[in-house]
């Protein structure tokens, strides 16, 4: 299991940006599996040609998001993306349900609201 990324500095997308995308795409697919260990910002940066504050940046990003996981000296590995998903989703769905207490919907209208959403997220 080896990262491949590929980043294009004559595009109009930050490198910061590609290799974020790519990574966070790679974790989520499966193409990365949890645990896989990444390379060093130092190591990354070499290999691709780019800062290290660049690597370091995303890596950052990256973590914030819950798709890598820092520990420490012992390195950055991809984490349980779909743990990190699922919280991620859950605190949205309470800030959602909060908001919609607040302008007074009732339980049936935000439900709605929801599914409307979600049917043009996810075209069928």
């Amino acid at each position: 299991m080896t990262l491949n990324i590929a980043v294009d500095t004559a595009s109009g997308t930050a490198p910061y940006e590609q290799l974020r995308t790519q990574i966070a795409e790679q974790a989520r697919s499966g193409r990365l599996p949890v645990g896989y260990r990444l390379p060093t910002v130092r190591g990354l940066a070499e290999e691709l040609g780019l800062a290290a504050n660049t690597v370091a940046k995303t890596y950052r990003a990256l973590e914030t998001d819950g798709v890598i996981e820092t520990r420490g000296r012992h390195g950055t590995y991809v984490a349980a993306a779909g743990d990190a998903a699922q919280r991620e989703a859950a605190e949205a769905a309470r800030v959602y349900a909060e908001r919609a207490v607040r302008l007074g919907l009732s339980a049936d209208v935000a439900r709605a609201a929801v599914d409307e959403a979600l049917r043009a997220a996810y075209p069928a």
